[in-house]
């Protein structure tokens, strides 16, 4: 499956949307994700933003040995990206113990 968070935009063809970090991490956890695509900014930050979901699988891979998916950021938000992406860097140091 190839999971797309985001709140406003529309998936790409092929890729299935949720709005919500907590969404995204019960579909994680069935192991049938391939691909994720991030949006940080969802709206209301009190419900999570994409980095939750970025925290979530670094943690998932360093004490559970969960496997991630190819990940990807399409958020728009500049910092966020960058925090975004140091933390997949994070997790792929993580893979590679």
């Amino acid at each position: 499956m190839k999971l797309f968070l985001d709140d406003e935009r529309t998936a790409p063809e092929g890729w299935v949307r949720v709005r919500r970090p907590g969404s995204a991490i019960k579909l994680l956890k069935t192991g049938q994700v391939t691909d994720l695509s991030l949006d940080h900014d969802l709206g209301n930050e009190r419900r999570g933003t994409g980095y939750d979901v970025v925290l979530w699988i670094e943690e998932a891979v360093a004490t559970e040995g969960f496997v991630p998916p190819k990940m990807t950021v399409h958020s728009s938000n500049a910092s966020a990206r960058a925090k975004m992406e140091a933390g997949m860097e994070r997790i792929r140091q993580y893979e590679g113990r």
